[in-house]
């Protein structure tokens, strides 16, 4: 049995663990939240590198983890390359804003993002999209939209915060300089916002798709495993560990994911 490490810096990455048990039922998996240091995407790019090597090194000498998931947008963006070239030997699986899917289901060419601002401002994230204007067919605009406040919102499931801050980033977005409503693709481009999404959508309204990143993820992560599709095997209950408060972890994946789990310490 493959062990797997997932890793975000809170709840969020849950989106994408969800996304994994149902694509790879008969692995292990470890998901670590470090809630203690969240949201990663107010921090600076050192502060998110150092958290996240750190984080994989403790996963990889404690729990024996054969492939990483970095199910977190920021650390994707600020650390996964030299988590790579320090970790030849095991499959790193990052996210992105899920850019390219969205572009190929946008009729109009418009598509928004919401995302961190660490995320919205790193490199990685303006080649992904300038290479993907310069590679389409047709005229692309990606409208983006930082969200500071929300990740950390859902985190502590702020309800009537999630609220307020959806609903002014979705106005801000739609207002935004190319016209009323210039999109209709909108990308999650932060795995917390998943769990918000049923409240974006109707904010955005029936004429907008909805676009995140879980599902590809988890099948770029039995591709790289070699593993094959297993959909009868029985699930494996996951370890949850959390640098912050054990409890409020366990309460996010019976609320979100259904798992009757106990947390642990990180």
């Amino acid at each position: 049995m493959k062990t797997v490490g997932v890793f975000d810096s809170g709840v969020g990455g849950l989106s994408v663990l969800r996304a994994l048990l149902a694509e790879l039922p008969g692995t292990r998996f470890v998901y670590a939240a470090d809630s203690a240091h969240a949201p990663y995407g107010e921090r600076t790019a050192q502060d998110v590198s150092a958290r996240t090597h750190r984080i994989t090194a403790q996963l990889r000498e404690q729990h024996g983890i054969d492939a990483l998931v970095v199910a977190c947008n920021t650390a994707t963006a600020h650390a996964i390359d030299d988590l790579r070239k320090a970790y030849p030997d095991m499959p790193i699986v990052g996210v992105e804003p899920a850019l390219k899917p969205a572009a190929a289901l946008s009729r109009s060419g418009g598509i928004g993002v919401l995302a961190t601002r660490g995320t919205l401002e790193s490199a990685r994230f303006a080649q992904l999209r300038d290479r993907l204007i310069a590679a389409a067919p047709r005229p692309l605009r990606f409208i983006s939209q930082p969200c500071d406040g929300l990740a950390a919102a859902i985190e502590r499931h702020e309800l009537p915060t999630i609220e307020a801050l959806s609903t002014r980033y979705v106005q801000e977005l739609l207002q935004g300089p190319q016209g009323d409503h210039p999109i209709d693709t909108l990308v999650l481009g932060c795995t917390h916002y998943p769990f918000a999404a049923e409240l974006l959508g109707r904010l955005c309204g029936p004429d907008v798709t909805l676009v995140d990143t879980g599902a590809p993820v988890a099948r770029r992560t039995r591709d790289v495993l070699g593993l094959p599709l297993l959909p009868d095997a029985p699930t494996v209950p996951p370890l949850l560990l959390s640098s912050g408060n054990p409890s409020a972890l366990a309460q996010a994946a019976q609320r979100w994911l259904g798992l009757a789990v106990e947390a642990r310490s990180l």
